[in-house]
């Protein structure tokens, strides 16, 4: 006969393992989309943080002395996974940066969809990356690497062991701000060299001809060149999605070490 008995100690402890996991379902690219029912999400935290509960052990004695202690240990966990999620999901949101990068070189930047997974609007490129390399994160298994990663935060970071040093994770956020734009305009950067020297030679046509209507006919030119250079360099974007994954795997070692 199974046993399903428990003590208060072990729910308390339950407890502070679904508020990490929780906390980085809720962030984390993929399993946060707005199109994905709350029930899976809490479904899906409530059985990891369960295999969690029989992985971790022992299973330390929470200390604390009133409600507000606990509170205060509760909201330490839902920030540490929050702060573990939301390094993957800046690395994600680079795609989104380089395609409004290309839309604004290309003409398209006046023209928005409403991405129904963020509920934000986006550009054309940006949500065709962005679908692109969500597909590739399935394939690749890069979601398994997440799960194999939050859960080595509960051996690298015990439950109620996390300590906040500010100074390095700002140093580590700082770093990635500027690698962000250094990736951003290498996945855009043929599309932007193109429209540059597409500029340039309508501007040349331009003086050549004064009395052709270049701006008329350089939106059309841009849009036809635009789009063409994104076809021909999309199995560019494989390699791109394999530096992005590098990325967030970096950033999160060094958040985890930041709250070591």
């Amino acid at each position: 006969m199974i046993d399903y008995s428990f003590t208060y100690a072990d729910l308390e402890y339950f407890l502070l393992i679904f508020a990490r996991i929780a906390s980085f379902i809720f962030i984390v690219p993929f399993f946060s989309m707005n199109n994905t029912p709350m029930r899976v999400k809490i479904g899906l935290g409530l059985f990891l943080s369960m295999l969690m509960f029989q992985t971790v052990t022992p299973h330390e004695t929470v200390k604390y002395q009133t409600l507000l202690q606990y509170t205060a240990i509760v909201l330490k966990e839902a920030i540490t996974g929050l702060i573990i999620g939301f390094g993957v999901q800046m690395c994600y949101t680079i795609v989104s940066f380089a395609g409004r990068i290309m839309d604004m070189e290309i003409g398209l930047s006046m023209v928005s969809l409403m991405d129904p997974t963020t509920r934000e609007a986006t550009s054309i490129t940006g949500i065709l990356y962005q679908y692109m390399v969500t597909m590739m994160l399935l394939i690749s298994g890069l979601y398994e690497y997440l799960m194999r990663a939050l859960a080595d935060t509960f051996r690298l970071i015990p439950i109620n062991g996390a300590v906040f040093r500010a100074d390095n994770l700002f140093t580590t956020v700082s770093r990635f701000m500027s690698e962000y734009i250094i990736i951003g305009f290498r996945i855009c950067l043929p599309v932007f060299a193109v429209m540059i020297i597409l500029n340039a030679v309508l501007g040349v046509l331009a003086k050549v001809s004064p009395q052709l209507n270049m701006f008329a006919v350089g939106i059309q030119i841009k849009v036809l060149v635009g789009l063409s250079v994104i076809f021909l360099t999309v199995n560019m974007l494989p390699g791109a999605a394999d530096f992005i994954y590098t990325q967030m795997k970096k950033i999160i070692v060094a958040f985890v070490e930041g709250m070591m």
